[in-house]
């Protein structure tokens, strides 16, 4: 059928008019569907980005760890073994853990596992290739100690909490009349002949119990977290030397 052209015009700016509605809607979809792809892979830059910022973290710190580990080997009189810590994981295993080091390397039970800041803990079992050791959170964890200065000797000793992060150290055995100051750095006094002399333990932080006139007991705040030790040294051979992490003027490492 034949419209006159005035008729046609009209009929196409009706249709013009009433598809304009979906004419732009159809163009905010189009938009918002390109947003959506720019605001993806905004975000999946970002997460490369982050990713790699993470990364680099991890690396920096490692990093740091092992000059540590490095100027830590400058002052110990012992040779060692470098070794990498890693934790089983299992119920019951929170405060044991493996390094990658064992007979092969002449690591034996009993050995001191140090890391930059002070001890670790010591293996109990060593293996060919590997050995087991355990932390201070350990029961079955004591080390002889003393005050830097040397004034005062006792021993260290694990406590457990109710939680993980409720486990102690705690310096026991004091002598009532001797005195104590918060903030003291105790050390491993090497008697015993477990750990060598003058490794660093951890810092008075308060007194836990007082056994009427005649011992004290102090909770320490530990020189090392054993959940952040990845890095370590585990003391293989002894030198005439003692150990000595501390600098001239008692300020530890």
């Amino acid at each position: 059928m034949y419209l006159p052209q005035s008729t046609q015009e009209r009929v196409s700016m009706l249709l013009q008019e009433g598809l304009r509605p979906f004419t732009a809607l159809q163009g905010l979809v189009s938009e918002e569907g390109a947003r959506r792809v720019r605001v993806e892979a905004l975000q999946e830059e970002l997460d490369s980005l982050s990713a790699m910022m993470s990364t680099h973290r991890a690396v920096t710190d490692e990093n740091r760890t092992l000059r540590k580990l490095l100027d830590l080997r400058e002052a110990l009189g012992y040779d060692y073994r470098p070794a990498t810590i890693s934790r089983p994981g299992t119920p019951g295993s929170e405060s044991t853990f493996l390094v990658n080091v064992g007979t092969e390397d002449g690591v034996r039970a009993s050995a001191p596992v140090l890391a930059p800041a002070g001890l670790v803990g010591v293996i109990r079992e060593s293996r060919s290739s590997n050995a087991v050791g355990i932390d201070w959170t350990h029961p079955d964890f004591r080390s002889s100690a003393m005050l830097a200065d040397g004034s005062v000797y006792g021993m260290v000793e694990s406590r457990r909490g109710d939680f993980r992060e409720d486990d102690r150290l705690i310096l026991n055995g004091i002598p009532y009349h001797q005195e104590v100051a918060l903030g003291q750095v105790v050390l491993t006094s090497g008697l015993g002949g477990v750990f060598p002399r003058g490794i660093a333990i951890g810092t008075v932080l308060r007194i836990e119990e007082e056994e009427g006139a005649w011992r004290k007991a102090y909770v320490l705040d530990p020189a090392v977290a054993p959940g952040s030790a990845t890095h370590v040294l585990v003391l293989v051979g002894e030198s005439a030397d003692s150990v000595n992490l501390s600098d001239s003027e008692g300020e530890y490492r």
